[in-house]
């Protein structure tokens, strides 16, 4: 019977390899960008992706590219979000400028922050009705806009209100009718579709602003991990065999996988759909 114990060794070995291997299963697709940056899914899984010179790329969801954008003044993103149904946003830091594109990538409005007296912009996203937020880290506020109008509408002074000691948010994400702020090794801040803070959350593994369903999510050690905003607890999803530096997004049916200068695409799991 000695035979028997290696044999078991290697047979549970080889159970959780095979586990491990198949927790999202094969990639319905792959996709390589060349200096690989910001990436953001459409409702209709449609995948944008920038590189550092800010060029945008339109793939669908089996990795074929369907579109491309290069605009006149290069520079990287800081933000590209894609997930209105019409509408792309598309934020530099270094020209301190924020463009609209519809979703064939076609420019619909560009915009200077100067001109709006935002004087040092480090984050900004697309809000609903018309609105794009900007964290102005020149005064510490937060600010709401009417970009067809570009003219402030609300500041909110964040040091007067939170008790963070590092204000270096570089991440804005409105998601049904919640306006996330992340703050890198921090945490994230929830506002109302105000701007009136709603929680604190102390989640300082938090390197991206991957909503679905009422979670936030995040890679934390090669495990899925989620913050139930509507329980407010955190919770262990499900491991998940993946590359130091990875992030997820979801979509309606998608998931992504980013690393380096790959985009895995994924059904989404079992476990992710039942969660409530």
């Amino acid at each position: 019977m000695r035979w028997l114990v290696p044999f078991l060794f290697l047979w549970i070995h080889w159970e959780v390899f095979a586990q491990l291997e198949n927790e999202l299963g094969k990639p319905l697709a792959e996709i390589s960008v060349k200096e690989l940056d910001q990436v953001s899914l459409d409702t209709r899984e449609q995948i944008y992706a920038s590189n550092l010179q800010g060029d945008i790329f339109l793939f669908d969801a089996s990795g074929k590219q369907l579109n491309y954008f290069s605009p006149a003044r290069q520079a990287k993103l800081s933000q590209l979000e894609a997930a209105w149904s019409v509408t792309i946003f598309s934020f530099s830091e270094d020209l301190q400028e924020y463009r609209i594109l519809d979703r064939f990538l076609n420019p619909i409005a560009e915009r200077n922050f100067l001109d709006a007296s935002v004087n040092l912009p480090k984050a900004a996203t697309l809000g609903n009705n018309n609105i794009v937020w900007v964290w102005d880290e020149s005064d510490l506020s937060l600010k709401r806009m009417d970009y067809l109008r570009n003219l402030i509408l609300d500041i909110q002074p964040l040091n007067l209100i939170t008790s963070v000691k590092s204000l270096q948010i570089t991440a804005l994400k409105e998601y049904k009718n919640r306006l996330f702020a992340l703050i890198p090794n921090e945490g994230v801040l929830v506002f109302d579709n105000q701007g009136n803070l709603l929680l604190d959350l102390k989640l300082p593994k938090v390197e991206k602003l991957s909503l679905y369903k009422d979670y936030l999510l995040w890679l934390e050690n090669g495990t899925l991990m989620g913050y139930n905003l509507s329980q407010q607890s955190v919770e262990n999803i499900q491991a998940l065999d993946t590359p130091e530096g990875s992030y997820v997004l979801l979509g309606q049916t998608k998931l992504l996988l980013v690393n380096a200068e790959k985009i895995e695409v994924y059904s989404i799991p079992d476990t992710l759909k039942n969660l409530q």
